[in-house]
Formats: C-alpha cells, structure tokens, sequence
C-alpha cells in the first residue's frame, strides 16, 4: 500500500517492503544441540550496533531439531519480547537467533542501515504497541504495520551516512568515559592492592561514625515540602550526589529518625534489591538526609573521605556476599564496623584524594561532550524522520 506526505513523499508499510521471521530454541535438555558451531543470538544480546559474539552457539543438529535458522551477515535484528523490545542489531557474522529476535529482510528500495535507523527513531512507538503480561511483546505484524518514508535509494544512503557519523561519535564518547571511569579503581589497586591484601588493617568502625536514617511521615504531606534534600537508593546513581528527587523541612527531621549528615559523608545503600547486583556507594556534596535504607559515614582526621570510598568499592563482592548472606537481605552496622581498611597514612591518602579530583574534572568534560553528541544524534535522527511522517 502507497501513501504520500503533504510534500510527495513515498510513505509505505515495512511489511510491503521487506520479509520478516524470527527463530527459535532448540530443547535445552538435548545437550547435544548445544556448544556447537553457529553462533546463536539472543534479544538481550542486541545492543544497538553490529553484533559480532554472542554467549551460546548450537550445533546443526541444534538447528535441524528446532526453528533457528542461519541468517546471513548484514541481516537487521529486532528484539520482540520483555526489556529489551525495539533493541536492534545488525548481524556481523552468519548466525542463528532465538525466538525473541525477528530477523527483517528489507527488498533492494531500502537500504537496511537507513531502516535500522528508522526503526530506533520509532522505538518508542512500538514499545508502546506492547501486549501480554508477565512479557510483553510487540508482534511482527506491529513491525510490519509501520508506514515507512520511502525516499530515492540515494537519499536513503546519505541519511543513513549523516546518522552513522553522529552515531560512531556519540559512541566513541561514551566509550572514552566508560574507560574513565575504570582508571581509578585500577590506580588504587595499584597503590594500595598490596595493602587491601595483606595489612596491616584498622577496623572501619575505628576510623568512622556510622548513621542510619529515617522516613518522615507521609500523612504529614507539609513535612515533604522543605528544601533540604532527603536521599533514598533511588536517587543513588553516581558517585557524588548533589541533589535528590525529593526534598524535606527542618519539621521533618526533628519529628522523625531521619538525620542531617554533613557534606563529605560517605553514602552506603544497606537493604535495597540492587544488593543482589552491585553496592551504591556515593559522597554527599551538600548536608541532606536519608531514608533507612542508607547508612551514612563520617571519617575521622585518620581517615579521607575519598580513600574510604575505595575501600569500600574494593570491598564491595565481600559486602554484597554478606548481605546475600543475612537473615534479611541487607548489611548491618556490625558488618560495616568490622570491614578492615588498610593502614595508610594520611599524606599518600590525600595524594589519591588529589589524583581522585583531577580525574572527576577530566570526567565532566568527557559527560559533556557525550551529553552534546547524543544531542547532536538525536537532533538529526529527528529531523531525518519527523518532516517525514
């Protein structure tokens, strides 16, 4: 079916311009079709970009017994059920994929990087067009039901060429920052891994005051209407913390558990989910107040602030087994006060400190300058398609 724009545009259906499958899983109990050959994709595995690994393989026996089949390079992939709807990819080697991935076959009228773009313009939509329950998925039939603006063949490719440029640069910064931010950890280690290791140790519970929090009551509605901020793990994000979602009054502190911690405290989530994945720890930047979910630190003159915080991260698969490990799902004042913190003195602690602050400023430019390359992205993804529709 053909329709046009106000300016003569071609629009179309996806579905009248390209074929669409998907694929399958072969029985997990047959052993024997997996740990094979042919590369094997699954939806969380798109990522956005060229998949060129995956986890599993399968063997052809794998594939025979099932609906996977091989799909060549170059084949665009989308992701049709649960978190990962509208993830795209493009296959960068032959391989199979499971049910979750519909594999788009567009006809020689569309250039696929120009629909894969169009696609992750529309993404929104179709995560809107979502049904089922405990997964939701979005069908083929939602795919192929999308009207597609049709430009010349050649108008495609320069699209597709102008959003691949501002694409690769967002993604260069990112992963600048993304090597950033290990360069610290890997310092410390180097500095102090010897230290963490091998002692001598002080007990963290020595070196620091450690305070819990609290929540003012929510039949008090005037208590949320202050503007000291309140912390809860939600806002728990990053590794400084100068803001938070919502905001208290001094009322509120004196009529409930709730404390106001000084700027410089180390911020520790101790009973959240996220346990079950990593441990937040953050500075505050200003004086604010918790819940009971975050246990805040405030060192001693013995002990710096940011080496503590490293410490910590360093120590944090040994707390999260902890935590894992408790009656109820948390870490306990004990557990924090008996974390051994190396013995180091105080001028090589405030040398890391410096090195610390010299690097988080190097960070602010490199989230700068990915903030303004997923803008310029977006900016022209958007005009690409929007004067289109």
């Amino acid at each position: 079916m053909i329709f046009r724009t106000s300016n003569g545009l071609t629009l179309t259906r996806v579905g009248d311009e390209c074929q669409t499958t998907s694929g399958g899983t072969p029985a997990r109990k047959v052993t024997a079709f997996y740990s094979g050959g042919i590369p094997w994709v699954k939806s969380g595995e798109l990522n956005d970009s060229t998949v060129t690994q995956c986890e599993e393989t399968l063997t052809q026996e794998g594939l025979d017994g099932s609906a996977a089949k091989v799909f060549p390079t170059g084949t665009l992939l989308i992701a049709l059920y649960g978190a990962t709807v509208g993830k795209l990819g493009i296959q960068g080697m032959p391989s199979a994929t499971n049910q979750a991935v519909c594999a788009i076959f567009p006809s020689e009228r569309v250039f696929t990087p120009f629909l894969f773009y169009y696609l992750l313009f529309q993404r929104k939509h179709l995560i809107g067009r979502r049904t089922g329950g405990a997964q939701p998925n979005i069908s083929q039939d939602v795919i192929r039901d999308l009207r597609l603006p049709l430009p010349s063949l050649r108008e495609q490719q320069r699209i597709a060429r102008l959003l691949e440029q501002a694409d690769r640069l967002r993604r260069t910064r990112r992963y600048a920052l993304e090597l950033s931010n290990s360069f610290i950890s890997a310092a410390f280690l180097e500095l102090f891994g010897d230290r963490c290791r091998n002692g001598p140790f002080d007990l963290l519970g020595d070196l620091v005051e450690i305070t819990g929090g609290g929540t003012p009551s929510r039949d008090r509605p005037e208590f949320f209407q202050g503007r000291i901020p309140w912390l809860t793990s939600k806002d728990m994000r990053g590794d400084y913390i100068w803001d938070t979602e919502e905001h208290i009054t001094e009322a509120a502190i004196e009529n409930s558990a709730t404390n106001l911690v000084p700027a410089g405290s180390i911020l520790v989530v101790v009973k959240s989910k996220v346990l079950m994945h990593r441990l937040p720890v953050a500075i505050a930047k200003v004086p604010m107040c918790h819940g009971q979910d975050i246990k805040s630190i405030q060192c001693s003159k013995a002990l710096h602030h940011e080496f503590a915080r490293f410490v910590l991260k360093h120590h944090e698969q040994r707390l999260l087994n902890i935590a894992r490990g408790a009656n109820t799902e948390g870490l306990t004042l004990p557990m924090l006060e008996e974390l051994p913190v190396p013995k180091v003195d105080w001028t090589h602690q405030q040398e890391f400190a410096s090195l610390v602050e010299r690097h988080e400023r190097l960070r602010a430019v490199q989230r700068e300058a990915l903030r303004q390359a997923e803008h310029l992205f977006q900016s022209l993804l958007h005009r690409a398609f929007t004067a289109n529709i």
